[in-house]
């Protein structure tokens, strides 16, 4: 059976903290990526291929490809770590029927029309909608940079930041 390790939101995808701290903190044996754009971008792929650790096995697909692959138990004996850049991503996958429990919210960087709920989680009103969605849903979802810090409800830091 195939072991979901994290689901995690972080506008970086696989970088210092993803490849190091949190691969070998959930002892993932592949990298999920999640980005319809990313699918398309060469020069980004090659940079996540480079960016992956050693230990783990990458795939770099489209929500639906993931979807599908995660609801048919494609990944059987492995431990895979998802990576999204935004709670939208999430929320579609979750739409075409991989059904998460948690979701783990590392760096959404300040953009334009955005709000910090915590340092180095910025959000908009569509992530705010996208958060409120999945956690209606009953996913829990908490805002953490590395497994050393303390994971914070992100419903809570919503309702805070208002």
């Amino acid at each position: 059976m195939q072991e979901i390790v994290n689901v995690r939101i972080d506008d970086r995808l696989i970088h210092g903290q993803v490849a190091t701290v949190w691969s070998l903190t959930t002892k993932a044996t592949r990298i999920m990526v999640v980005d319809d754009l990313v699918v398309k971008d060469t020069v980004n792929k090659e940079a996540l291929k480079l960016a992956c650790p050693k230990q783990c096995k990458l795939s770099i697909l489209t929500v639906d490809r993931a979807a599908a692959n995660l609801c048919a138990g494609k990944y059987e004996g492995e431990r895979v770590f998802i990576v999204a850049k935004n709670p939208k991503t999430i929320r579609d996958l979750y739409d075409k029927g991989f059904h998460m429990e948690n979701v783990n919210v590392g760096n959404m960087g300040g953009k334009t029309n955005t709000k910090m709920l915590k340092k180095a989680v910025n959000v908009t009103e569509e992530d705010i909608e996208n958060f409120a969605y999945l956690i209606d849903k009953g996913v829990k979802v908490t805002a953490q940079m590395v497994p050393a810090d303390e994971a914070m409800d992100v419903a809570e830091l919503i309702k805070n930041a208002k």
